[in-house]
């Protein structure tokens, strides 16, 4: 997701320790970013830092809040873009889950990486990655529930469990064949379903 310029092009500065953090935070790995590799990143100072995030489990859940919205509006895309003809939004989602899990520099999906990190269930960090997962759940159901599928909650957990392991499986396997892999998996769910 791109950041809102300010004026003269620059980003916000709240954007822009996002930005910083965001990169750092999926190639490193969250515990092993310190405040002040971000800090260093983003040329400021600690004052300018704690000002906008006073902890840094603040930056974290800004930075997965950020990646829920850019999900969020890649489906909302998706369907618009197709009319709302459900099984083209699958297919869709599944192509940019393929995409990118092809793109250089994947690591996989931000929210298991956070949650394998935070493993306390009442961490703010676990509560934001649990909101988002019932978000995605709760949009598949309703898609599901559109094109008739009976057993709509029991069909997006699998769909649910599907993305991980495409997700998984883009990075450590081969991610060439990732999106069509889901899309056909996925496909077999519905039929089992119908």
């Amino acid at each position: 997701m791109t950041p809102t310029p300010a004026r003269g092009g620059v980003p916000p500065m709240r954007q822009r320790i996002i930005e910083a953090a965001a990169e750092l935070f999926y190639t490193q790995g969250i515990r092993a970013i310190s405040a002040e590799k971000i800090i260093a990143k983003v040329g400021i100072t600690k004052v300018t830092f704690y000002r906008h995030f006073p902890t840094k489990d603040e930056l974290i859940v800004a930075y997965l809040e950020r990646r829920a919205a850019w999900e969020r509006g890649a489906v909302e895309a998706a369907r618009q873009a197709t009319g709302g003809h459900v099984s083209e939004v699958f297919r869709l989602i599944a192509e940019g889950i393929g995409a990118e899990s092809c793109s250089p520099g994947f690591r996989g999906c931000p929210f298991i990486n956070a949650a394998a990190e935070y493993a306390d269930a009442e961490h703010p960090v676990r509560q934001v990655v649990d909101s988002h997962r019932r978000w995605f759940k709760a949009t598949l159901e309703e898609m599901l529930q559109e094109i008739g599928v009976t057993d709509a909650s029991s069909a997006a957990d699998q769909l649910v469990m599907l993305r991980d392991g495409a997700m998984v499986a883009g990075y450590l396997g081969d991610p060439q064949t990732v999106g069509q892999s889901l899309y056909n998996a996925g496909r077999a769910v519905l039929e089992f379903h119908r």
